[in-house]
């Protein structure tokens, strides 16, 4: 897909505050969260660089809270938007990047979003956005609803993380703090403008811990993946392990930060560790992943 020939940018969202990952998130923001050891907007970039969006020219990074730690992590890969005082949600993010969108179709995704398809590399995924776009309509990634009537869906269809936009759109978004799904997605899906474009892969918005929890075990394959600076002495049975994290216990369907411990005779199951002092447990997926 040449995004250069239907001028197209990209947006990765990553300034939102992550309320329902806390206290994860008072360390760090949802984006930099790691999955499968590596960082959510890491994986979004990755995603992009597959469709050929990359640099600063043709992919933007919004930031707000602890906005200095996604700055520093992105640094000359992608434009930085900072955006002062609280974030200014999904559509006021884009709307302030108007200047730089500057008459370009967006490829707006969400940082938290894990997705995934062991069949494809990154990328070519969600090229299914572009293919054949009119530049006029608005496009959602999605995958049908266990309840298609439930409210959030589009067309039977819950959102999995990436919407394609028209600059016309775009230009006429209000300054200020909005969200794309009354902004432009619900007038689009009354105006008969919006398409659901299917995705085949797995799906989670990792937005509280156990949709978290169970994207990092999806990333790690049913088995373990452990960071090659870690130092595990104990058993582990379909954790991930970060990198210089130092495990002498017990770490089961877990999470151990890069650099935490788990100390010899602890248990860590269902759970995350991050540093050496907090232990976040993940309640059963309400929904559990989106996959066909």
């Amino acid at each position: 897909m040449h995004t250069d020939r239907v001028g197209v940018c990209a947006v990765v969202l990553a300034a939102g505050e992550g309320t329902r990952l806390r206290p994860l998130t008072e360390r760090l923001p949802k984006a930099l969260c790691p999955v499968g050891n590596v960082p959510l907007l890491d994986r979004a970039l990755d995603r992009l660089a597959g469709l050929g969006l990359v640099g600063p020219a043709r992919v933007a990074v919004n930031a707000c809270y602890l906005g200095a730690q996604v700055v520093a992590h992105v640094g000359e890969r992608a434009h930085l938007s900072v955006e002062p005082g609280s974030p200014l949600g999904t559509a006021g993010g884009v709307a302030n990047l108007r200047d730089w969108i500057a008459g370009r179709g967006v490829l707006v995704g969400n940082a938290d979003a894990y997705l995934a398809d062991s069949a494809r590399p990154p990328g070519p995924d969600i090229a299914a956005l572009l293919r054949d776009w009119d530049g006029e309509s608005v496009r959602l990634l999605g995958q049908p609803a266990a309840d298609p009537a439930a409210p959030g869906t589009f067309d039977g269809h819950a959102f999995t993380g990436f919407s394609l936009l028209p600059w016309r759109l775009v230009r006429d978004l209000p300054a200020g703090f909005g969200d794309l799904v009354r902004a432009i997605w619900r007038p689009a899906e009354a105006a008969g403008a919006l398409t659901v474009v299917p995705y085949p892969g797995t799906f989670y918005d990792t937005g509280t811990p156990a949709d978290y929890l169970a994207a990092n075990l999806h990333a790690a394959g049913g088995g373990n993946l452990v960071a090659p600076t870690a130092t595990v002495t104990g058993r582990c049975r379909e954790a991930v392990i970060g990198a210089g994290a130092v495990v002498h216990g017990d770490v089961e369907r877990a999470v151990v930060w890069p650099g935490a411990t788990v100390r010899p005779g602890e248990r860590l199951r269902g759970a995350i560790r991050a540093d050496a002092d907090l232990t976040v447990p993940a309640t059963p997926a309400s929904g559990g992943p989106g996959s066909t």
